[in-house]
């Protein structure tokens, strides 16, 4: 599905209707389906618990001073993708078997913790926002941070692929 998005509005406002509709889906499930694994994959729990090791220290990195950014990662030396080019790109590598690895890769979550890691999500959601709103247009393509599967990304590339991977991740859940 292709989307249109481009500027920190645009950015801002998928990022939110991507984690809202990823916490609606997870909020009325009941304890089997919240804790149900199929063919090794990962319960709602821990696809969850995934995305918020994902977005935490994206709002982390983005706190952080711009010397700071050149300093630890240097800056971009092209334009940022497009939404649909770096999706394009993030599908390949998991073609290729690109998974989630060390950090990211959740344990086990029991039903008990759901409310607070909605909860935390959402936060953390709302955290990223806040200085999603303080990086001027020009910074988001600027500066790059690492990812773990697709390289050196530019700050709007990263919430590009922000956006993507929530998606993706409730996808995987509908189709169970």
């Amino acid at each position: 599905m292709t989307m249109q998005i481009h500027d920190k509005l645009q950015i801002i406002f998928a990022l939110n209707e991507k984690v809202d509709a990823f916490n609606n889906y997870i909020t009325p499930l009941n304890k089997d389906q919240f804790e149900a694994t199929r063919n090794s994959k990962w319960s709602a729990g821990q696809n969850l618990d995934h995305l918020i090791r994902s977005i935490k220290p994206l709002q982390l990195a983005y706190s952080l001073p711009k010397f700071a950014l050149l300093i630890l990662f240097g800056k971009t030396n092209r334009p940022s993708r497009s939404y649909d080019e770096l999706i394009t790109k993030y599908k390949t590598k998991l073609a290729a078997g690109g998974r989630a690895s060390g950090p990211f890769i959740p344990p086990a979550i029991g039903f008990e913790k759901k409310d607070s890691l909605i909860k935390k999500y959402n936060e953390q959601k709302q955290k990223l926002v806040t200085k999603i709103e303080r990086q001027s247009e020009s910074d988001l393509d600027k500066y790059i941070l690492p990812h773990p599967l697709l390289g050196k990304l530019t700050l709007r590339e990263m919430l590009y692929f922000t956006i993507h991977h929530n998606e993706h991740h409730l996808e995987l859940l509908k189709s169970r």
